[in-house]
């Protein structure tokens, strides 16, 4: 469970973005969102494609020297 103390003198917003980026790190809301409906397995193995494919891409741009810009 993620939680987040107050610190004296702290705003509640401050404290509230905190505790939104402690859930984004800890990847609780793309659980949630994947929970709340069915999704069928042919679904979920483009889903998981797609992101590998998205995954080799990042990692083949960043191994790549920038392009000259002139």
């Amino acid at each position: 469970m993620t939680t987040v103390i107050l610190k004296p003198d702290e705003p509640v917003d401050v404290a509230l973005r905190r505790f939104r980026r402690a859930i984004e790190r800890t990847g609780l809301i793309p659980e949630l969102r994947a929970r709340t409906a069915y999704e069928k397995p042919t679904t979920v193995r483009k889903r998981k494609k797609a992101a590998a494919v998205a995954r080799v891409r990042k990692q083949i741009k960043r191994s790549m020297p920038p392009k000259k810009r002139y």
